[in-house]
């Protein structure tokens, strides 16, 4: 992956690839300016081993096909689409498939960004949504469709998996199954996009295990330094890329030639970083689960075996990753005492960067839910999201326990 895709012999042998800031690529004829437009604007096909020629910084830069080359290689993919931000490749993915009329299923909880996006501004443009949850079996979710008597009007089944903030596990493989079943049944061409942002690229493969896209907060784990906002698809097929590619070409959201090479350089450490990530939240979530002063705990390593959801991390994952959530005893006095005496641990909020970050869901990220689907969703006063650096383990869990001493 370190060496893919940049040729140094095109940049005076630079080790690594310079930023291109620059909005427009020179053509040496107007002969090859007209195919390379022809070629963007779909008006011909693309040769044998042709490859799409620099045109502009909206459509294309060397940082961007470099990144996009590189992320493409983390997971079975044809390619891959980086955004300058997670939340404008969600909702680009929605605007591309998803027309008045259609309608998306969707797992929940979920981030509260893509919440605010299905609940209020789909419906403002006639897009029926169905939420589905953790506990629901899949022929619950098949009843509650067959229920809306529309099932050909179904274009996308949206899965967070594991779930932001709780960590609920969905069933990325039964999700493709009732894909499959339905688009057979009524003609459709319904696609399932993952959101694998809590797992990173590394501890999860949702396109090896059946789905169409997957997509990241790249300003996550894979940016992982806590100074970049990105986003990145991945497609199984061309067809869903191009389509992907093309409205992001003219929303203009595509991320830009500085941050695309801050993702290359982030891309370098990525195994390494989310392996010590791993490896500590591990022994942080092993010192929570039983702590006096710790209600539960939520994080794949400490699944009871033998459970649905401990069978779904089993099949779907490589490892727990990095994020745990844990219900202080108490309400929000007790959960906000625990967080204001932390001293290395940022409070703050984001995930899967090199220092440890925590925060309170309930009046965080999640603060704009409906109070009841909060307390349904267990996203409560006393729950607390840890998402774990790379700091010492022991230094970090000396912390935690300095701060409870405030509980």
């Amino acid at each position: 992956m370190m060496t893919y895709g940049y040729k140094k012999e095109l940049s005076e042998g630079s080790l690594k690839p310079p930023i291109f800031l620059t909005s427009s690529f020179a053509f040496k004829s107007a002969e090859e300016g007209k195919n390379f437009f022809q070629l963007a604007y779909g008006l011909r096909n693309k040769e044998d081993d042709e490859e799409l020629g620099l045109i502009y910084s909206r459509i294309n830069n060397p940082n961007l096909e470099i990144l996009e080359d590189r992320l493409s290689l983390w997971d079975t993919a044809q390619g891959s689409a980086a955004f300058e931000s997670g939340m404008s490749a969600i909702s680009t993915i929605m605007l591309e498939y998803l027309k008045p009329g259609d309608m998306i299923l969707y797992t929940n909880p979920t981030y509260g960004g893509t919440d605010h996006f299905v609940k209020n501004y789909l419906p403002s443009i006639g897009v029926k949504a169905i939420p589905v949850y953790s506990y629901e079996t899949m022929e619950d979710i098949e009843s509650k469709v067959a229920e809306h008597g529309c099932q050909e009007d179904l274009k996308l089944i949206f899965i967070e998996t594991p779930t932001n903030p709780t960590n609920d596990l969905h069933d990325i493989r039964q999700f493709c199954k009732l894909r499959d079943s339905l688009n057979r049944a009524f003609d459709i061409n319904a696609k399932v996009v993952v959101d694998n942002t809590f797992m990173g690229p590394v501890w999860s493969k949702p396109l090896e295990l059946g789905a169409d896209m997957t997509v990241y907060s790249a300003t996550k784990y894979i940016g992982g330094h806590s100074d970049l906002i990105a986003g990145v698809v991945m497609a199984k097929e061309k067809s869903d890329l191009v389509r992907v590619k093309t409205l992001r070409s003219f929303l203009g959201n595509m991320v830009s030639p500085h941050t695309a090479w801050m993702l290359l350089r982030s891309l370098e450490t990525l195994k390494i970083r989310m392996d010590r990530q791993q490896d500590s939240a591990m022994k942080i979530a092993n010192y929570l689960d039983g702590h006096e002063k710790v209600e539960r705990v939520s994080y794949l390593g400490t699944l009871q075996k033998g459970t649905p959801q401990y069978e779904i991390y089993k099949s779907q994952y490589s490892g727990p990753g990095a994020m745990i959530s844990f219900w202080v005893k108490g309400n929000e006095a007790e959960a906000f005492r625990f967080l204001n005496n932390l001293k290395l641990c940022s409070l703050a909020v984001s995930l899967g960067s090199t220092e440890t970050l925590v925060q309170h869901p309930s009046t965080m990220t999640h603060a704009a839910l409906d109070a009841d689907f909060k307390i349904q969703m267990n996203i409560t006063d006393s729950l607390v999201r840890m998402s774990v650096g790379v700091e010492h383990p022991d230094d970090l869990i000396a912390d935690i326990e300095r701060a409870f001493t405030f509980v």
